[in-house]
């Protein structure tokens, strides 16, 4: 057994090297983003950190605009033709700039039909500034690591970009009176710009930027695909809690909020597994061929993500108040979604699967299908009744639903030739 672990550990060390580096920032990672999430879920009323959270996730799903997919190009070349991220670098610049008018348009368009009532608008401003162009650029940063296989770097940008996003909560939780969404829409503005900064300046790589058009459109259709597809991903992730809002109002929706977030902690080491295997993917594309790892890999995430979940529960049973006073009304509805951690994450998994195989179109028509089918369910439960006991448990079915949806059509779409990775 020593000997068989010792081969193993010999054959794959590079592999378990990085993912123990990228695993050790999402565990930092974690723990900031507990405690970011304790003081911003109990600084704001519940009803506060609904439209807080929810105005977020309008700012994650339109950042995914910025430079119109860019990104895709800028990560490939990172991964597998690395001299040339400079060039790309520039292009994606050139793309962010080109893509602000739309991101306008967007961002104003989601305030006007669902904020006005309850947000003034230079407050949604800054936390759309805040989303889409800070913290999504130390994102890209992060990104560019991961593909240069700088992952302890890009683990410690994670880190240190939450650790300050964790101290700007820290300061807003202080018993200082002025505690309302305005001030902390100023704080959190201000987080994003400082991580943004320190990522640019001491974590880019230093690169040689050229500027190359011709390389930059050959690499238009692809941007833009990647960018739908991000887009409709995230609006699948995320846009259930404009939904929410807009059905149940801030309180139900700052309940939700809270769920989904405790939920979404379990993502992290997931992520971590998912950039490597794409990465695998990319270079060895029958790395998945097997229907037997298929499943292993499946199960896998499933239990990681329900232990993750289950241990919070356990927690919050045991410790109540162990998370803050707002956090305990919504804890005994934690053991009702107990499977909705591992169904969003496998979903999210089948999706970087599609990515890593080159299928952008189809990736675009999953994501489709499962954000108009998350949406129409969550909907029919919300009309139905907006008491937590009631939709709850009922999430658990909401999210089967989409998975299932998601594994037929991933892997149908797997047993057709690999589109054009790079």
């Amino acid at each position: 057994m020593i000997t068989f672990t010792r081969t193993l550990y010999s054959r794959h060390s590079a592999v378990i090297h990085a993912y123990l580096s990228m695993t050790g920032g999402s565990a930092g990672r974690l723990v900031l983003s507990l405690v970011y999430f304790i003081c911003v879920a109990n600084g704001l009323s519940i009803a506060e950190f609904g439209l807080f959270s929810t105005a977020s996730a309008t700012g994650i799903m339109i950042s995914r605009v910025l430079a119109f997919g860019f990104m895709s190009p800028l990560y490939r070349v990172a991964t597998v033709k690395p001299r040339l991220v400079g060039t790309y670098s520039l292009g994606f610049a050139a793309g962010a700039l080109l893509s602000l008018p739309l991101i306008v348009a967007l961002a104003l368009a989601v305030y006007y039909a669902v904020f006005a009532q309850d947000m003034a608008l230079w407050v949604f401003a800054a936390f759309m500034a805040a989303e889409i162009l800070f913290w999504r650029g130390l994102e890209v940063v992060v990104i560019v690591l991961n593909g240069l296989g700088r992952f302890g770097r890009a683990a410690l940008l994670v880190v240190v970009g939450t650790g300050i996003r964790t101290l700007a909560a820290l300061a807003f939780s202080l018993p200082h009176g002025a505690a309302s969404l305005a001030t902390w829409s100023l704080l959190y503005l201000t987080a994003n710009a400082v991580c943004l900064a320190i990522a640019l300046i001491l974590f880019f790589p230093k690169v040689r930027l050229r500027w190359r058009p011709k390389l930059y459109l050959r690499r238009w259709a692809d941007s833009v695909t990647v960018a739908g597809a991000e887009v409709l991903f995230y609006v699948q992730s995320e846009f259930d809690k404009i939904a929410v809002l807009a059905i149940g109002g801030p309180e139900v929706s700052g309940i939700y909020a809270i769920i989904m977030r405790l939920a979404d902690l379990t993502a992290l080491p997931v992520r971590s597994f998912n950039t490597l295997l794409v990465q695998k993917i990319m270079r060895t594309p029958e790395t998945i061929g097997s229907w037997r790892l298929r499943l292993i890999l499946e199960a896998l995430i499933a239990a990681v993500s329900c232990a993750a979940i289950t241990a919070m529960a356990v927690y919050l049973r045991i410790i109540p108040n162990g998370l803050g006073n707002n956090v305990a009304q919504v804890a005994p509805w934690l053991m009702a979604v107990l499977l909705v951690p591992a169904f969003r994450n496998l979903v999210e998994y089948h999706s970087e699967l599609l990515y890593a195989t080159g299928h952008t179109i189809r990736r675009i028509f999953n994501l489709v299908v499962a954000g108009v089918l998350k949406v129409a369910l969550l909907a029919a439960v919300l009309k139905t009744s907006t008491d937590v006991s009631h939709w709850a448990p009922l999430l658990n079915g909401v999210y089967l639903a989409l998975y299932a949806a998601s594994f037929v059509l991933t892997y149908i779409a797997l047993r057709k030739p690999m589109g054009r990775v790079i």
